[in-house]
């Protein structure tokens, strides 16, 4: 499998905010969004090849962590993600899969669904990046596959939002599912990779989520360590 990095950290995001993780990051994505945070993993996907074994063992190091992660990139394309994920499992760990939930899960171990479709804000540039705009707004949203994750694992909504307006759209895709999704479950996190803008858009993300009802979701990797590799 091509892997951009494994490393040690505290989950940055979600409902396992601030556990101690080791994230196993495949280099790759269907996607290309327009303020992607791990380029390295997606424009220009970069990495070493490593074995299941060697990906197991490099999680093993780190015996006083249960949680994994698994993310990209978009992990659900990454050749035999699907048996590694069965590897992590037999060793009795918690596995986060992290997703735009644009691919079926078809039965994959996994923990906690952490599904993240993207909105309108993430659409390459129509300009300068007009193929991957036309496949990425082709890609981006995919309710049957959404439905598939949710009926079937434990799960939370990750949405990255940019503007207020980004709210009604996704009230628009939630609503298409056809389904009963708690509040508590969708999670809105301020579009951003520096410290900076993120409290620049928490105070009226904050109100939104305080009037319509959901999760603020902060995001501590970048409070803590920056926007960087490895963390």
């Amino acid at each position: 499998m091509l892997i951009s990095e494994i490393f040690h950290s505290l989950q940055g995001e979600g409902e396992l905010t601030g556990v101690p993780s080791v994230f196993v990051r495949t280099s790759g994505c269907n996607l290309r969004c327009t303020w992607c945070d791990t380029p390295y993993a997606s424009w220009y996907p970069e990495g070493d090849v490593h074995t299941i074994p060697q990906i197991v063992a490099a999680i093993e190091a780190h015996r006083s962590t249960r949680h994994t992660v698994l993310t990209g990139g978009e992990p659900m394309i990454a050749k035999d993600i699907r048996l590694l994920a069965s590897e992590i499992r037999a060793t009795d760990r918690h596995i986060t899969i992290e997703t735009a939930a644009t691919i079926a899960p078809d039965g994959i171990a996994c923990d906690l669904a952490s599904l993240s479709p993207k909105l309108l804000n993430s659409a390459p540039d129509p300009v300068t990046q007009a193929t991957w705009r036309k496949k990425h707004e082709a890609t981006r949203w995919q309710p049957d596959v959404v439905r598939a994750w949710i009926d079937h694992y434990p799960f939370q909504f990750k949405f990255v939002v940019a503007r207020p307006e980004d709210i009604d759209e996704l009230e628009h895709m939630l609503a298409a599912l056809r389904r009963e999704i708690p509040r508590h479950k969708i999670l809105l996190m301020p579009e951003a990779t520096t410290l900076e803008k993120m409290r620049s858009r928490s105070a009226w993300l904050g109100d939104l989520c305080k009037a319509r009802g959901y999760r603020y979701a902060h995001r501590l990797h970048i409070e803590l360590y920056g926007n960087k590799r490895g963390t």
